[in-house]
């Protein structure tokens, strides 16, 4: 007969997979462990949670369905992922990112870039209301500019991340930011007025901080002479604003809640007709002087689904010049199934909530229960590997909490937004940290420092909740100075 799960039934796998993943990356492969290695532990830890929950008195029927559900609530995940590859590959072979990267050069100083990336993808995600969605725009054209400029990829990555995470984070298009005052008890717009107190200052930090890693940064030589990259760009693509006409569509998609998914494979689709217009003389010359049938649609099938690659005597500009496809996805795609599966068998044997009630008895007082919940929000990200549990588990559990200790739910809705959504990006297996590291080319380790917004917004909720700054109460809503 099934029982509830001991907390220390509950902590084996988790210490196993934290053990696992440390050997993993920290003692043997380093940033290759995404290549394969800590999938393969994943699943480990997954077989592990799976047999304590039987000896926990769970049936392996229970356990393999929640696997299914939770690797059936990243479907939708998994196909965007496809779309961008394809999109990917239509973009780079139609000039669009090629474009974006020449205007960025024209455009963009070294100094001034890293803050200016962080404005742009966040004004981006607030339009769009899509994190994900700008990473696969602008943020690959950004961090392809910037290492042509010379500055590493990783604070670039981090720069784009921190820029996409505040946009989403705050706008009324989000899915995250209508899930967390829901899950809270609040309405739309009193979370996301509340949520700016914490939201604005965490910003402005990641913007100084990236002001002065621009002025102090030291770039390549070439930084001083783009003009060759600019004329190699110009002479391999048919460069001109009006490529732009297709990426804008895509926004404009979004920004009118078109679902991601037919959004980008419109951007897709439009991506290879944009190639024939802007792009006939390139793509008559790839296929050996004429465009047979059979020559082009398996040089536009493969651009979509292998590869697409550019030749330039620069090799910056080479590296700058290919797109995996959609088959660039599947490393990504392999990872958040195997992580969904650990997290699958975690919340099927009721693994998660015995863990998260026992942090519930730490709550003693506003600071304390803020700080609880976050490290919930955080765990469950660990775990269960996906920002959509990481908002819904805790916010389940923690709301009648909250009332109990005189708390508005925004209160909640903000910790929810400030732990639960940011934090999802800086772990290597959450389907979050999985795809942005995918996208952009960038190990999640790699630019976790330098995702500045995404590591100071849960810091910063602490700070409010130590000190009791705009803290709202129910009973005397005005009183926000009431001692914690």
């Amino acid at each position: 007969m099934k029982k509830s799960p001991s907390l220390l039934a509950a902590l084996i796998p988790v210490i196993f997979l934290i053990t696992a993943l440390s050997v993993n990356v920290i003692g043997v492969f380093g940033d290759d462990a995404l290549s394969g290695s800590n999938q393969f532990v994943l699943l480990l830890a997954a077989a592990v949670a799976g047999v304590v929950g039987i000896t926990q008195g769970f049936e392996w029927k229970t356990i393999i369905q929640g696997v299914e559900h939770s690797i059936g609530s990243t479907s939708g995940a998994i196909i965007i992922l496809l779309c961008i590859g394809a999109l990917s590959g239509s973009w780079m072979i139609s000039g669009i990112v090629p474009g974006m990267i020449y205007y960025g050069l024209l455009l963009l100083n070294p100094e001034a870039f890293l803050p200016a990336t962080a404005i742009i993808c966040a004004l981006v995600s607030l339009a769009t209301g899509s994190s994900w969605g700008t990473t696969a725009t602008v943020g690959i054209a950004l961090v392809g500019i910037g290492k042509a400029l010379g500055i590493s990829e990783a604070i670039v990555a981090g720069a784009v991340i921190s820029g996409a995470y505040f946009g989403d984070k705050i706008s009324p298009l989000s899915d995250t930011t209508n899930l967390a005052p829901t899950m809270a008890g609040t309405d739309l717009f009193t979370h996301i007025k509340y949520m700016l107190y914490t939201t604005i200052p965490s910003f402005t930090i990641a913007l100084i901080v990236f002001v002065i890693i621009g002025l102090n940064m030291e770039v390549s030589g070439q930084v001083n002479n783009l003009q060759p990259l600019l004329h190699e760009l110009s002479s391999i693509f048919n460069i001109t604003p009006w490529i732009f006409v297709v990426p804008l569509t895509v926004v404009v998609l979004i920004i009118k809640k078109v679902p991601a998914i037919p959004a980008l494979l419109a951007g897709a689709l439009l991506g290879i007709l944009a190639a024939f217009v802007f792009q006939y003389d390139l793509l008559t010359q790839m296929n050996g002087g004429a465009l047979t049938w059979n020559s082009t649609y398996a040089l536009l099938m493969n651009a979509l689904t292998v590869d697409v690659a550019f030749e330039a005597t620069n090799p910056v500009l080479s590296e700058l010049l290919s797109s995996g496809g959609m088959a660039g996805m599947m490393s990504t795609i392999w990872l958040i199934i195997c992580a969904m599966t650990f997290g699958g068998v975690m919340e099927a044997c009721g693994f998660l909530s015995t863990i998260s009630n026992s942090l519930l008895h730490l709550a003693k007082g506003t600071a304390s229960l803020v700080a609880t919940t976050m490290g919930t929000c955080v765990f469950v990200n660990f775990t269960a590997a996906d920002q959509y549990l990481a908002i819904v588990i805790p916010g389940r559990m923690y709301a009648d909490a909250f009332k109990k200790q005189g708390l508005a739910p925004e209160n909640l809705s903000r910790t929810l937004e400030d732990s639960g959504t940011v934090t999802s990006v800086l772990i290597p297996w959450n389907t979050c940290g999985a795809y942005q590291s995918g996208i952009l080319g960038v190990d999640t380790l790699a630019y976790l420092p330098y995702a500045v917004f995404n590591f100071i917004s849960p810091i910063m909720t602490l700070v409010f909740a130590i000190f009791n700054i705009k803290i709202r109460r129910l009973i005397g809503h005005e009183s926000e100075g009431v001692p914690a």
